[in-house]
């Protein structure tokens, strides 16, 4: 069972995972100048202060992203500058320890071109009033409105592209598979968009049921990527998955490269696989 309230978790390993994964998605989906719609379908906040009380409480983020900061002299991948600048942006003054955390929004926010859009869901009113209040300046459209049942409504986007993150608090089993009968309905409403689904790997397994529903459906091409603590805790995740529906070119070659990465340095112990949950045929 994860807390709804994502400060609990922001910056731990399954974020340096998840936000990776979504940053790749976007810059490869950005090399192409026609317009890309972004949706987020639970923003949760923009920014963690992870001297906070509910980050202290779990110090997931000293096993995570603080450790991944710590070692950000080691890791040689070109596109890590891109991320150190997105981690030290407006909201973070950086320095030895990373004091702030972007949530999915920022990362979205901080990638955007002019020419895209982005639309991020939020229905908790504390998560949403923070999200409106951030994006006052910014050129983002917050709504305080289930994330599910909005994605649909607002598909197919206007712009030749799109990309939208999925990740629910998972707080409630059903959320599994609504989650895959979201991606289902959205897939029939744009078939050529990219969606990008997070789920936590718990010792429940209740994820498999999700990924069956997909194999079950018409969708096609799904890329699985997880991402497994080597030595996971006697209670919580034990892991992160991916899944992404029409992913990228050089996506998964990337991934792995940049995770490769992680592990070598020593900033965290795990280990990653990529394969297909649903091939092109």
């Amino acid at each position: 069972m994860l807390s709804y309230l994502h400060a609990f978790h922001a910056g731990n390993f399954a974020d340096v995972h998840k936000h990776i994964g979504l940053f790749l998605a976007l810059r490869l989906l950005q090399k192409k100048p026609s317009a890309v719609a972004c949706f987020d379908t639970h923003g949760g906040s923009a920014s963690y202060d992870l001297e906070g009380e509910r980050p202290r409480k779990t110090g997931e983020a000293d096993e995570g992203i603080r450790k991944l900061w710590a070692c950000r002299d080691d890791l040689q991948h070109p596109l890590w500058k891109e991320v150190w600048r997105l981690l030290d942006g407006p909201d973070s003054p950086g320095g030895e320890t990373l004091r702030f955390y972007p949530g999915s929004p920022a990362w979205f926010e901080q990638l955007a071109r002019d020419q895209d859009r982005f639309t991020v869901f939020e229905l908790h009113s504390g998560e949403s009033q923070r999200l409106h209040d951030w994006a006052r300046t910014r050129r983002v459209d917050v709504r305080a409105e289930d994330g599910f049942t909005g994605l649909l409504r607002a598909l197919p986007p206007k712009e030749p592209r799109l990309l939208t993150l999925i990740d629910p608090p998972y707080e409630v089993k059903d959320d599994y598979l609504t989650t895959a009968e979201t991606v289902i309905k959205a897939w029939q409403r744009c078939r050529h968009g990219v969606y990008l689904v997070w789920y936590p790997i718990l010792p429940d397994a209740r994820h498999e049921a999700m990924i069956r529903r997909l194999q079950d459906s018409p969708v096609r091409k799904v890329l699985h990527s997880q991402y497994r603590l080597e030595t996971p805790p006697e209670r919580g995740m034990a892991g992160s998955g991916l899944l992404l529906v029409n992913p990228p070119w050089e996506w998964a070659g990337l991934m792995e490269s940049m995770l490769e990465e992680v592990r070598s340095s020593g900033a965290i112990d795990a280990r990653q696989r990529i394969d297909w949950a649903v091939p092109e045929a």
